[in-house]
């Protein structure tokens, strides 16, 4: 499994979409009382926009920017990052991923599923949500939504996880 997760579902309409998914998977599934998210600013922006979009409503309070000062400055209930950054860019999150653990928030990884077949799946360094989608790999236009996108979790928010699910 690219992701390194339990279990994932197959029904996500884009990548940016299953980001915000993963944001109410969070509010669902963790300790934290608190409304805030935090989003790595290096996210795609049109998941960023669609995060932002979704959390109104809900009145979820979303901060943009660099993750790991916001982290140390906010009370939060998840972050999430993208794994390559929108850039390119492979950062090292294990330590971000444990200190929201800490804080009991959750930490979910935007992931490019063809990098992946490289780099270190993000559950094995404590992501506990993976959104993504799987166009990279030639799914064609409409095959599941514009790009077929997923979002895999650990086996502990499985039960609050939308869309159908699939088991590793």
């Amino acid at each position: 499994d690219l992701t390194g997760m339990a279990i994932a579902n197959s029904s996500m309409l884009d990548e940016a979409t299953a980001a915000a998914e993963g944001m109410t998977l969070a509010k669902r599934s963790v300790k934290s009382k608190s409304d805030t998210l935090i989003v790595a600013g290096d996210c795609h922006p049109q998941t960023i926009d669609v995060i932002r979009t979704r959390a109104e409503p809900l009145g979820l309070q979303v901060l943009v920017g660099a993750a790991p000062e916001l982290m140390q400055q906010h009370d939060y209930f998840a972050v999430i990052a993208q794994y390559p950054s929108t850039v390119g860019v492979i950062h090292d999150m294990a330590p971000f991923a444990e200190a929201a653990h800490a804080k009991g928030a959750a930490f979910i990884v935007a992931a490019d599923l063809l990098a992946l077949t490289l780099l270190k799946p993000p559950g094995e360094w404590g992501a506990d949500i993976v959104v993504g989608n799987s166009q990279r790999f030639g799914v064609p236009m409409g095959g599941g939504g514009p790009h077929a996108a997923f979002l895999a979790c650990k086996d502990e928010f499985k039960r609050s996880m939308p869309g159908r699910l699939v088991g590793v």
